[in-house]
């Protein structure tokens, strides 16, 4: 049985911790990881990492690593009982956000993250839509299996000119997407009604489940908030940068803060969605889309809930006044309360986020 200090805080990343290698996405792990790792300075932390990213760890006072070889949450089904506290980060891929979470739970450790339920209920898209109907503007929406047979086809098609007759709409758009996913991973966007082809079988196999949308043109936008399990805060709006074609959605960076006149409208309703999911603690991003539709009259709706730590909190790290990674061990431990917390958070500049091939571009700009 390893021995661990009692107040040693277990911390690691899906990816780091797994020994994956996916180039698209590992500049932004790594600088996730480190960002954390930096704002916990001041506590005893216990780092796991697989043994191929055994290099990329350098000398912390604070820190003591781990190093495995294989996926972590084996690793963490053998030896999670051993920690009493954990924060960590990952995403909804493969549902390992909510089993990690889940492991950590049955074994009674701590998490400074969003319960197993709250990250249940934002990763599926379809039940968080259903949590935030009529509380939160959001697109139209409707949950379809993939079928062997092709009856997918004829549903969609039906829903198609459903909604058409609903809200007639000369360029009306969907997009289907996985009902748990990820980064835009694995789209497909139907301009109309003769885009309706098999070739969706090629990117969703029969028997996936998929969530089809209204597609809502306009400005992408996030909001990244801290959260108690009750109460949210904003720290602030963030400009998405996405390139979507018809079968892929690839981030290509963003801007931290992003000045719009529909700041305070973001907030609230990122607030509002946040509230309505319950569980929600830490660090959260709520994606929503600045709309402005063919009467110039311009709204905000909710795309998706993300109950973790998402890219936003590399740049806030450099522009907040306050420690966020300690800011959140302290609200979830009882010693700061949110109230007073949201009273001094302050941005004291830009940043710009931009991806140069497969790594992640962090940049201040001059304000």
């Amino acid at each position: 049985m390893m021995s661990i200090n009692d107040d040693s805080i277990l911390l690691f990343e899906y990816f780091t911790a797994s020994g994956e290698k996916d180039k698209c996405i590992i500049s932004e792990a790594e600088s996730l990881i480190f960002s954390l790792l930096d704002d916990l300075k001041d506590y005893d932390v216990t780092i796991v990492l697989n043994e191929s990213y055994k290099e990329i760890i350098g000398d912390y006072d604070h820190v003591t690593p781990i190093f495995i070889d294989g996926d972590v949450i084996p690793w963490l089904e053998k030896n999670a009982a051993n920690f009493k506290k954990a924060i960590f980060i990952a995403a909804e891929n493969n549902n390992n956000l909510y089993n990690i979470t889940k492991i950590l739970e049955e074994n009674n450790v701590k998490i400074y993250n969003s319960s197993s339920e709250a990250c249940y209920n934002s990763s599926d898209k379809f039940i968080s839509y259903e949590l935030l109907y009529k509380i939160v503007p959001q697109p139209r929406t409707f949950k379809l299996k993939i079928d062997k047979v092709g009856y997918w086809k004829r549903a969609l098609e039906n829903l198609y000119k459903k909604w058409h007759a609903e809200k007639p709409l000369d360029d009306l758009k969907l997009i289907i997407k996985p009902l748990v996913g990820v980064d835009c991973e694995n789209i497909k966007i139907i301009n109309s009604v003769d885009d309706l082809d098999y070739s969706l079988e090629k990117i969703f196999l029969p028997g996936s489940r998929v969530i089809v949308q209204e597609f809502i043109e306009g400005t992408d936008i996030s909001v990244s908030l801290l959260c108690d399990g009750d109460t949210a805060i904003p720290i602030s709006l963030n400009k998405q940068i996405i390139d979507l074609k018809e079968d892929k959605g690839t981030y290509l960076g963003g801007q931290i803060p992003f000045e719009s006149k529909f700041k305070n409208l973001a907030f609230e309703t990122a607030i509002k969605a946040v509230g309505a999911i319950g569980g929600l603690k830490g660090f959260v991003g709520v994606d929503l889309i600045i709309s402005n539709d063919e009467k110039d009259i311009e709204d905000v709706y909710v795309l998706e809930i993300n109950s973790r730590f998402t890219t936003p909190y590399v740049g806030l790290k450099k522009i907040s006044n306050i420690n966020i990674g300690s800011s959140i061990i302290d609200l979830i431990d009882g010693n700061v309360d949110i109230k007073d917390l949201n009273e001094k958070i302050d941005l004291t500049g830009k940043i710009e986020f931009k991806k140069s091939g497969d790594n992640l571009v962090i940049r201040s700009i001059q304000v």
